[in-house]
């Protein structure tokens, strides 16, 4: 099963098991997406939203150029697929949020964080990698290796420790919708 396969299904049991109610967040005028599933609202009115495809436009071609690297397909199926707020999750290995971009300036941000993270990694002499969620355990990402593919548990500033899932796909399969 490919990335964009296994994060689809993902997002139908999102979707299908947490409730609306833990779908709301405070609708602001500044930060639209469309995620949101009220047509009209008010600053600070608590909204419903909910992951919808994105348009074949996202690209990590500039990413690439700028860190003369090539990124991994697996992370970039992985966030140009949905738009979406965070998606809450359990692991075999305990709770983690997928990020996801909420918007065009969002898919931007991402990138500019991204960029970030492998100037970081390339500093400090470490393998390459790009993280794809946040776990409970402070400073601890959830992070994929470049040259692998492999998701891996990773705390900020230094290499992973602990291989998750061979893939993006593998560790989405594994994982249930929090509620």
């Amino acid at each position: 099963m490919d990335v964009h396969q296994a994060l689809a299904e993902f997002v139908e049991k999102f979707c299908t098991q947490v409730d609306e109610s833990k779908r709301q967040i405070q609708f602001d005028s500044d930060w639209p997406s469309p995620c949101i599933l009220e047509e009209h609202a008010e600053d600070g009115q608590l909204v419903t939203w909910k992951p919808v495809l994105q348009d074949a436009g996202q690209s990590f071609d500039n990413l690439e150029s700028a860190l003369e690297l090539t990124i991994h397909p697996d992370i970039k199926a992985f966030y140009t697929l949905f738009w979406s707020d965070p998606l809450s999750a359990k692991a075999e290995q305990g709770n983690c949020e997928l990020l996801q971009a909420w918007n065009q300036e969002d898919f931007h941000r991402l990138q500019e964080n991204l960029i970030g993270h492998v100037l970081m990694k390339r500093r400090l002499k470490q393998a390459v990698t790009f993280f794809i969620g946040l776990t409970d355990e402070e400073d601890f990402i959830l992070s994929v290796d470049n040259d692998t593919g492999q998701v891996c548990l990773e705390q900020v500033g230094c290499e992973p420790t602990r291989v998750l899932a061979p893939s993006i796909s593998a560790f989405l399969q594994g994982l249930d919708p929090k509620q």
